[in-house]
């Protein structure tokens, strides 16, 4: 009798509780003007970042065939995005890693990921502060340039800087 009342004051206790949290929230799926916990704000960037070409002083770094440690050129990139970001300080940026389309799912995202995470390491060892940097990896996904070129494979091995808010 006993366990047969304690059930029946925890169901209540909890039809109560989730009837309470469903009327409290009136805001409907996707209505993001309703809804307070999405910023209103619109970015003032491009969504494509550094991809898109169009934000000045913040490049995409290229990478070698297989590889994510970054070369003596890609420092130089890195250091000039560096000072973009200082420079944005109220900016978060989203490093996404991306490969060739070469080599299974797995690999490219574990690649994309290695990626990522050394641009982020070199970043920070230049000074900019690691929580305002994520990364993403992407793998294969996300190609800017389609064909089974070199020039094309070159093209989709990248660090792509993308800046989440301001």
């Amino acid at each position: 009798m006993l366990r047969r009342l304690f059930l029946t004051f925890t169901f209540v206790t909890l039809a109560l509780g989730c009837s309470k949290k469903a009327s409290e929230n009136t805001t409907e799926p996707g209505d993001t003007a309703a809804d307070t916990s999405i910023s209103a704000t619109p970015l003032s960037f491009s969504t494509q970042g550094s991809d898109s070409g169009s934000i000045e002083g913040l490049r995409t770094l290229f990478f070698e065939y297989d590889q994510a440690n970054i070369t003596p050129e890609g420092r130089k990139v890195l250091t000039d995005n560096a000072s973009w970001i200082k420079n944005n300080s109220k900016t978060t940026m989203q490093i996404e890693g991306h490969c060739d389309e070469r080599g299974s799912i797995e690999y490219n995202l574990a690649l994309g990921e290695r990626r990522a995470k050394a641009v982020k390491a070199y970043l920070v060892s230049l000074g900019v502060d690691a929580k305002r940097m994520t990364i993403i990896s992407f793998g294969k996904e996300k190609k800017i340039a389609d064909g089974d070129t070199e020039e094309a494979h070159a093209k989709n091995r990248r660090a792509n800087f993308v800046p989440l808010s301001n």
